[in-house]
């Protein structure tokens, strides 16, 4: 028995050798042992720029600022001022960015992932805060470390943080070197991702707008040092997004009658493309079939008619049945790649600068930045196919041309600031569409149409609704802080109407 152990014991650690062995052959040097800074990276950054919604939640993105209606299927609570919860699933990109700093620390690309982390946290807190008001910052993301229900942070010290950390990215970026594995169209050059920060920057100052003088962040001198430093987006080409593909298809891309047939231009955004003589229209929308039948022309802009999204949902149905109302562009449902997703861009940057100078914060003709943000902003379209122009096509000479009439800068200081906002609010569209929503909130510009008969904003049926609801994970696993959060800000309700420190 002995004898027959010290066999079994022998034949047991060769086994043991051989596996190691057999581990130590079949292991794939090229494969990474843990995730490298690099992959973690690819991750954050599509977290940020990707679309992860279904055609439906991009549809209703678009309702909630008035651009369209949705017909046929059912209600959709966004068109007719019913939100809901939010998420805070974002969140969960924060313990990828920690990690990726982490895994650079030493090597020279470190302060290139930094200050993608500093940006990255920036740009999440932003959306969050933006939606309910306080949130948290300081505590969140530290699960990892054992505190699984972070305290909220007051809205302003939020902003606050999330502007130091944009300037920390600035910085960062500015000792850069280019790195591999970006999959946003800047592709891993770190002066492109400086500008993208310093203006998007900009875009968080001027959220703060109304609070200028009622808060520590120094808002309208931290404006003009970002401007005078001169760091920001060159041309329309710089936009920080993605470009969509076979693998990333556009949203709405073959999704045919389920819901780009059903989807209708808003009379908000016809009427005024149409004031302005705004090609965009043929671009953005199909002439309605009865004005066809009508004997009118696709190239005829009275062709094309706008749907008042206030309408009750019955009526609505009625007349698109009918065919009386305009459908967004078929160009949507049957491009796979299509215009590509474009979050911080040139456009909107130089219509914040335009917006800056009227308001005094820095100098320069609010005129030029108005028109170079309005030109940057029809430039993509002369890269879309013009067979879904329907005769309009969007040229240079065209855009050389746009600034008479309507859209001639106006003298009245009032006038030209509603030419800036309405130029944002069309910038937007099927790109960015919660961020009309927030300068709606700001500047109640262009004007909402609102149908207490139609509303489902149960609290003030006369109202867009302020904010959404904090998640449903919150109550449910953070009460206490949440509590907390609710008490000091919105006399303890979690309700739509509840407007946040931001616009008080």
């Amino acid at each position: 028995m002995k004898y027959l152990s010290i066999i079994a014991l022998s034949i047991l650690l060769i086994g043991f050798s051989a596996c190691e062995k057999f581990d130590e052959i079949n292991t794939n040097p090229n494969t990474p042992s843990k995730v490298s800074s690099t992959i973690l990276f690819t991750k954050v950054v599509l977290g940020m720029a990707k679309y992860s919604g279904d055609a439906k939640q991009f549809i209703s993105q678009n309702a909630l600022p008035k651009y369209v209606g949705y017909a046929n299927e059912g209600i959709m609570g966004s068109q007719y001022n019913s939100l809901g919860n939010t998420d805070f699933n974002s969140f969960t990109l924060l313990t990828n960015i920690d990690k990726m700093v982490e895994y650079s620390e030493g090597s020279n690309l470190e302060n290139s992932y930094r200050g993608l982390a500093k940006f990255a946290r920036a740009y999440i807190f932003y959306q969050a805060t933006m939606k309910v008001g306080d949130i948290p910052y300081t505590q969140a993301g530290i699960a990892d470390a054992g505190l699984q229900k972070p305290a909220y942070d007051l809205q302003e010290k939020v902003f606050e943080g999330i502007l130091n950390e944009l300037k920390e990215a600035d910085e960062y970026f500015a000792t850069g070197k280019v790195f591999s594995g970006d999959p946003s169209t800047y592709n891993g050059d770190p002066e492109k991702w400086r500008r993208a920060v310093n203006s998007f920057a900009l875009k968080v100052l001027m959220a703060l707008s109304e609070k200028e003088g009622e808060t520590t962040i120094q808002v309208k001198n931290r404006f003009a040092q970002i401007v005078q430093e001169n760091n920001l987006l060159q041309s329309t080409a710089d936009y920080f997004g993605l470009e969509y593909n076979s693998v990333n298809s556009y949203p709405l891309y073959s999704t045919n009658d389920m819901f780009t047939g059903r989807t209708l231009l808003s009379s908000l955004l016809v009427s005024n493309l149409n004031k302005l003589h705004d090609y965009r229209l043929f671009y953005f929308g199909e002439p309605a079939s009865v004005e066809i039948k009508n004997n009118k022309e696709e190239d005829d802009s009275t062709a094309y008619v706008g749907l008042d999204v206030s309408l009750e949902f019955e009526k609505m149905n009625a007349g698109h049945k009918d065919g009386a109302y305009s459908i967004i562009n078929l160009r949507y449902q049957n491009e796979i790649i299509g215009e590509p997703r474009m979050l911080i861009t040139y456009a909107e940057q130089q219509l914040i600068l335009a917006e800056a100078s009227l308001k005094g914060w820095i100098g320069g003709a609010a005129k030029d930045y108005y028109e170079e943000g309005t030109r940057s902003a029809l430039e993509p379209f002369k890269e879309i196919n013009t067979d879904y122009a329907h005769g309009r096509v969007i040229t240079q000479e065209y855009i050389d041309n746009y600034f008479t009439g309507e859209a001639a800068f106006k003298t009245n200081k009032d006038e030209q600031l509603q030419q800036v906002w309405l130029q944002r609010y069309l910038l937007h569209f099927m790109q960015d569409p919660y961020e009309s929503y927030y300068q709606y909130r700001r500047v109640k510009y262009p004007h909402f149409p609102i149908n207490p008969a139609s509303s489902l904003n149960q609290n003030n049926k006369e109202a867009v609704p302020a904010r959404w609801l904090y998640p449903t994970s919150e109550t449910n696993f953070n009460r206490e802080n949440l509590i907390e959060a609710l008490e000091r800000q919105y006399e303890g309700f979690d309700e739509i109407n509840k407007v946040m420190w931001l616009l008080k």
